[in-house]
């Protein structure tokens, strides 16, 4: 018996999800292969979606027509837009949501497209037609066939995980690992290396002192994910809460360092940075008397809590021990302790934009397995290797995003052009064009894109449509229409804002930044009654129109510096070059163009070690 599919994703995390109903939504027949099919989309750390610079790749997700948005708003179970303070360009979104919720819905989605077969199994083995990827064979001896094959493995490469002294092999706790794929794939002459991840303590919710914990309430209006009106969350809102460690908690801690995997040299893989383990927090901020810790709900009807900011490989007894040091958990039982992970990931600088490999045609791989870490920046691997596995099914073009059309451009670019030296995780700061990429306006940046690929419905871009031309009309209508004194003065003296003398246009009120748009429709009754038509999307379209007004200038201009830089990515240089003959480079140069084999000049710009000397010797010898 055969079994043929055009595609095959191997593994149901978020990039596995991503990639399997993409491809299955374009058209092709997926089959997705998962050890444990209760476990589909599983959070494995933190219950949540979003945050800085990832809610902006969930939006951009669901701007292209991927399932990550609609997912997370049907399980959230609290709202909250971080950054308010800032400018919309640093605003992210991020959605607490109900773990087990969260794994049925996208379940429920992935049953539901008739062109997705599920396989419980486990892949020990590829298989190859000389240099191209034919199939998988699982551990059962099954050999499923396909055009094109997309890994999303995340962390179950030969995963250890650690507690204390106590070592097992799994890709999650209580789960097993994956084996074989990571010593073919070397023998083929993949670049294989190790990487650590953690996860924190799970908390019993009944043996803790909420009254001693601070309460961090979620937001109550418009925002959510997904830019569908009809998607929302019908599950009742939860709170976090806020304690800390103290100083007799990091001595506690402290007294299990001789046994902690992390410093006795057991661990020697590369963690991540940005979020780091609680004793690595004691090492690197000794003088810290204390370290904030989140209490994040694990769903709406569970008694399990997540402790986020206290991520631990320490031995079980101590992690319990420093716990019950802390205010509110002097009783606090727990359900399982943190601990470390490591695993394999291929370097991803082996990888072309579209995330194939360039070793073996028609083999992606996204996710985990690149170096990245966190939920969003493997389905945005997932939804653009699915794309492109589609698409090479069918002889279409390569899609791509570039830097200054998607957080999803700079992560992949970052991945392809830069590598890793650590797990990847996205951050606003890594965007040199964050005014054009906010999260509010990933419609307008993606959804055609999405329709054109054959992604995105016809929905999303009536509803897009809809958006911008009401936002445009209400636009003109504040630039055409005038206030008086009377009218506005009240207002503006509650606001702190200088009085009106004379009448002036609505857009001049506007601009004043201690003013809000939304807060002159009760002032205003010509704007009230303009707005009254805009409906449930009334919010949404006023945030949309007030950012263009204040905004305006800083945008245009960014606007121009990227297309500036774009011209750069228009120049192919792509198999035009020995790189290793040219001994006008610098060595550092050679080696890493030669290496990474650039497609345009402005990729080969943004590698580490290409100096903008050696941009111009290139340029040169292009005849530009």
């Amino acid at each position: 018996m055969k079994f043929s599919y055009d595609v095959i994703v191997v593994g149901a995390g978020h990039a596995g999800c991503e990639a399997a109903m993409t491809a299955a939504t374009m058209g092709s027949k997926v089959l997705l292969i998962t050890m444990d099919m209760t476990k589909i989309a599983q959070m494995s750390c933190n219950p949540a979606m979003g945050g800085i610079a990832k809610g902006q790749i969930l939006r951009e997700i669901d701007a292209l027509g991927g399932y990550a948005g609609i997912v997370t708003d049907e399980s959230t179970i609290q709202f909250r837009m971080l950054n308010r303070s800032k400018g919309p360009a640093m605003w992210s979104p991020r959605a607490q949501c109900d773990r087990m919720v969260f794994t049925k819905v996208w379940r429920q989605y992935l049953e539901q497209n008739l062109n997705v077969d599920l396989w419980q199994g486990i892949v020990t083995q590829l298989m190859f037609d000389e240099n191209r990827v034919t199939g998988v064979i699982s551990d059962l001896g099954v050999h499923f066939y396909s055009k094109t094959v997309i890994l999303t493995n995340g962390t179950f490469l030969n995963g250890l995980m650690h507690v204390g002294q106590n070592k097992f092999h799994g890709g999650r706790i209580s789960e097993p690992e994956s084996k074989f794929i990571s010593d073919q794939l070397h023998n083929i002459g993949f670049t294989v290396g190790r990487m650590k991840t953690g996860t924190p303590v799970r908390i019993d919710g009944r043996s803790v002192d909420f009254s001693k914990l601070t309460e961090q309430e979620g937001d109550n209006d418009f925002y959510k994910f997904s830019f569908l009106p009809e998607i929302s969350s019908k599950l009742k809102r939860l709170t976090c809460y806020i304690t800390y460690t103290n100083l007799n908690t990091h001595k506690i801690l402290e007294k299990g360092f001789d046994e902690s995997p992390m410093f006795d040299g057991t661990i020697q893989s590369v963690g991540p940075r940005y979020c780091p383990s609680i004793e690595t927090k004691l090492k690197t901020f000794a003088d810290k008397d204390k370290h904030q810790l989140f209490l994040e709900p694990e769903g709406e009807n569970t008694i399990e809590f997540y402790l986020n900011g206290f991520s631990s490989s320490l031995p079980w007894e101590v992690q319990l021990e420093g716990l019950r040091s802390v205010e509110g958990f002097e009783n606090v039982k727990i359900f399982r302790p943190g601990y470390a992970i490591e695993y394999d990931y291929f370097d991803p600088t082996q990888l072309k934009h579209t995330l194939e490999t360039k070793l073996i045609e028609n083999l992606f791989f996204a996710g985990q397995i690149n170096g990245t870490t966190g939920y969003e920046e493997a389905g945005a691997q997932g939804l653009i290797a699915g794309i492109n596995a589609h698409n090479k099914c069918l002889g279409k073009e390569d899609f791509t995003l570039a830097r200054d059309e998607a957080y999803i451009g700079v992560l992949i670019d970052d991945l392809v052009t830069k590598g890793v030296d650590e797990p990847y995780r996205m951050f606003t700061s890594r965007a040199e064009y964050r005014i054009l990429l906010r999260q509010d306006n990933a419609d307008e940046r993606l959804t055609q894109k999405g329709f054109d690929i054959g992604l995105a419905s016809q929905q999303r871009v009536d509803l897009l449509n809809e958006k911008i031309t009401k936002r445009n009309k209400l636009i003109d209508f504040v630039k055409n229409f005038s206030v008086k004194p009377d009218q506005i003065n009240d207002f503006l003296i509650s606001k702190d804002s200088a009085i009106l003398k004379q009448g002036v246009k609505l857009i001049d009120i506007i601009l004043r930044p201690q003013v809000g748009l939304n807060e002159l429709i009760d002032e205003v009754n010509e704007l009230k009654e303009f707005v009254a038509s805009f409906g449930q999307r009334k919010e949404e379209i006023l945030h949309s129109a007030e950012i263009l007004i204040k905004y305006s200038g800083y945008i245009e201009r960014e606007k121009l510096i990227a297309d500036k830089f774009k011209r750069l990515d228009d120049i192919v240089i792509e198999d035009r070059f020995d790189y290793l003959s040219i001994n006008t480079l610098s060595t550092e140069a050679r080696m890493k163009l030669n290496s990474i084999q650039p497609k345009t000049i402005g990729q080969a710009s943004r590698i580490p070690g290409v100096s903008p000397s050696d941009i111009s010797i290139l340029l040169v010898m292009l005849g530009r």
